[in-house]
């Protein structure tokens, strides 16, 4: 589809998403700030998960300077349940150079977003579209999806050159949010509604019924199964986490002591040795169940076992990685939501943990 025939396909995505766009908490503010949160809130995690989480982080946030001046375990707590944590800590570090280099203000150039820390080209053009009003494409994974079976893009020059082109140039966030609507309701990976598009006519997919159930160029993602024991530690109504490294995977959380195997060791041989620095040991009571998660690429089997440790004796912490906390304000902390998973896993029964 050549560019000058793009204005009746602006027409139609426009006009289907003002009748059939979701009523969503971020779409009723043109706060840059509320709009840079929503946009790295949904990078990588479904809306309803959103949904739980948004509305809670900016009554905590409120603005850019409130977000620098919190410490990041506060932030990490508020955004426990939203995963990915690598992107609160970018919030964190981005506030920083907001206040500092741009008077708490987001700046309103595509260039000095990019320079923020977080922030890439797809979140960018975001902001400078929905926040700004400024004609720039911001192109994710349902735009992808859309754009490569709308007008059967294969590449990625190509992508960016027709979505630069396509961006309405008097409504450019609402054209935006449009198009990913679109992908995210009916342009769907599989088994698209292809009779409900509003742009069922100018597809170059709905006419070659071949392609129509496939994304252009998609990525498989390639899942590994990863078996990650857990310890649950207990003693006197509390719980024994250890907090992550600064770096990798769910950096500085809070954990049940466990991890991802092999699948060479024995689960129980294998808690035994992450406990090991404890001293003395402790008591395995029982096995009480498995939970199943997903991160990134991993798909998880997490058996749990319950370890006692005697009321009346002092277990011996190794370094301040390791902690004490009351069940009851568990969920206040910033935990992995795997660990929070397991915690909700004890029995009924266990009168202590509820």
């Amino acid at each position: 589809m050549a560019a000058k025939n793009f204005a009746p396909l602006r027409r139609k995505l426009l006009h289907w998403y003002d009748r059939n766009k979701r009523d969503l908490p971020w779409r009723h503010t043109k706060d840059p700030y509320a709009i840079w949160l929503s946009e790295t809130m949904l990078q990588q995690t479904q809306v309803k998960t959103v949904l739980r989480y948004y509305e809670m982080f900016l009554r905590t946030f409120p603005n850019v300077e409130k977000l620098d001046r919190a410490r990041l375990e506060k932030v990490l707590r508020a955004w426990s349940g939203v995963g990915y944590y690598r992107r609160a800590e970018n919030l964190k570090k981005a506030a920083r150079q907001i206040v500092r280099d741009h008077a708490g203000q987001l700046p309103q150039e595509f260039t000095s977003l990019r320079r923020l820390a977080g922030v890439g080209d797809y979140t960018a053009g975001a902001i400078m579209s929905i926040a700004f009003g400024q004609r720039y494409p911001a192109v994710d994974g349902n735009v992808r999806r859309v754009l490569s079976r709308v007008l059967a893009i294969g590449n990625e020059i190509e992508m960016q050159t027709n979505a630069r082109q396509l961006v309405s140039s008097s409504r450019p966030g609402d054209f935006n949010q449009a198009l990913i609507e679109l992908g995210a309701t009916l342009c769907s990976p599989t088994a698209p509604q292809c009779a409900r598009c509003p742009l069922r006519t100018e597809c170059a997919a709905m006419n070659c019924p071949s392609d129509k159930n496939n994304s252009l160029g998609r990525r498989r993602i390639a899942f590994k199964a990863v078996h990650w024991p857990l310890a649950i530690v207990r003693q006197n109504g509390k719980v024994l986490l250890r907090r992550r490294a600064g770096d990798g995977l769910m950096a500085r959380l809070w954990e049940l002591p466990g991890g991802e195997t092999d699948g060479a060791k024995q689960p129980l041989n294998f808690l035994r040795q992450e406990l090991r620095e404890l001293a003395p040991a402790v008591r395995l009571r029982k096995a009480i169940g498995e939970i199943r998660h997903s991160i990134t690429h991993r798909r998880i089997r997490a058996p749990i076992y319950l370890f006692d440790y005697p009321a009346n004796s002092k277990l011996r912490l190794p370094s301040k990685r390791w902690h004490w906390i009351d069940v009851e304000k568990i969920h206040g902390q910033a935990i992995s939501s795997m660990t929070a998973k397991a915690i909700r896993l004890l029995n009924p029964h266990e009168k202590s943990f509820l």
